[in-house]
């Protein structure tokens, strides 16, 4: 099984932002030491808890510290940004580490209404023609003139490099067509709705268009997992996690609890149900309990690769949650 990492930068209690980055580079550096296939940096507005607000930044940093991973987002948001200059970012990023740049769209703001309105300079945010913009964003990438009148009179600087590979992001399987129609590969975020289905997987591959970004079908399904050496010490290091998603679920963003202090935290009966139902989003165990449903569900569903979101407290445990999975499903490598 190919075994990838999304990186939110989290930035928990007792944590400054630059040392957040610092960790998310120290990260990358081990995965690409141990084998993932890919390292990929989501995008996030107006919050103090990540700091993964200019992913395309912070890869370009990871491409040139790191030797063989695929590095890139996951993932540009799309509303906020002109065609032409996502486009000349990734051309940019691929001439200078040819094979190793991942372009992943998504089409949420990655932020609260605030953010998207400041992102947008005040005025109407393009929600509507995402689709028309990711073509638009191919036909720059490709060194040809976009049939998007906004662009028809442009190129995309540096001119005709090796492409980046392209990615859609999706969480609710609307957007499996529309990987499949453009030619790119599908990304299923499972750890924010844990919704996949066969249904969903089986479009993208029966509708697939080879393109020169994606010759053949690939998807990506992301989990977010706790994994520790002990079933115990898993559940231990869970908790903040859980707990930070209750929060979000109420619209607050707080920093992330420690390990101690989330066992201090006051739940109510109806917070431990919850917490209880959304473990279908969170795998939380030892590395054999997290490997088997990784393995279960690749079977069950048909995917290529697993990424992986670990955003515990504590920068140890989450390095150590990643080798742990590394040393059950890499071993091969």
């Amino acid at each position: 099984m190919k075994l990838s990492i999304l990186d939110q930068i989290p930035v928990p209690n007792g944590l400054t932002p630059q040392q957040a980055l610092h960790n998310s580079v120290a990260l990358a550096k081990m995965a690409d030491d141990i084998g993932y296939e890919r390292f990929w940096l989501a995008e996030h507005h107006s919050t103090r808890t990540l700091a993964s607000s200019a992913p395309e930044i912070t890869a370009s940093f990871i491409a040139a510290q790191t030797n063989r991973i695929h590095v890139g987002t996951g993932g540009i948001m799309m509303m906020h940004y002109s065609a032409l200059k996502i486009a000349e970012q990734f051309n940019t990023l691929s001439a200078l580490a040819p094979g190793r740049i991942d372009l992943g769209l998504g089409r949420a703001p990655g932020g609260d209404y605030a953010a998207t309105f400041a992102l947008a300079q005040g005025k109407r945010p393009y929600v509507d023609e995402q689709y028309q913009k990711l073509e638009a964003i191919q036909h720059l990438m490709a060194g040809e003139k976009s049939e998007d009148q906004a662009y028809s009179q442009v190129i995309a600087t540096p001119f005709k490099v090796a492409p980046a590979s392209m990615w859609l992001l999706g969480s609710t399987g609307q957007s499996a067509a529309k990987a499949a129609d453009y030619g790119v590969g599908y990304s299923f975020a499972q750890f924010f709705s844990g919704q996949a289905t066969q249904e969903i997987f089986q479009i993208y591959r029966d509708r697939f268009i080879p393109t020169m970004f994606m010759e053949k079908p690939q998807i990506i399904v992301s989990y977010a997992a706790t994994v520790a050496p002990t079933e115990e010490e898993a559940e231990f290091r869970a908790l903040p996690i859980d707990i930070s998603r209750l929060w979000l679920m109420r619209g607050e963003m707080q920093p992330a609890l420690t390990s101690e202090q989330a066992q201090e935290y006051p739940l109510s009966e109806m917070d431990k149900m919850q917490i209880e139902h959304n473990r279908k989003l969170h795998l939380v165990g030892t590395k054999e309990q997290v490997a088997e449903k990784l393995l279960q569900d690749q079977e069950t569903y048909g995917f290529d690769e697993v990424m992986i979101n670990s955003n515990q407290s504590s920068f140890e445990h989450r390095l150590e949650s990643y080798q742990l999975l590394a040393q059950q499903l890499l071993t091969s490598k």
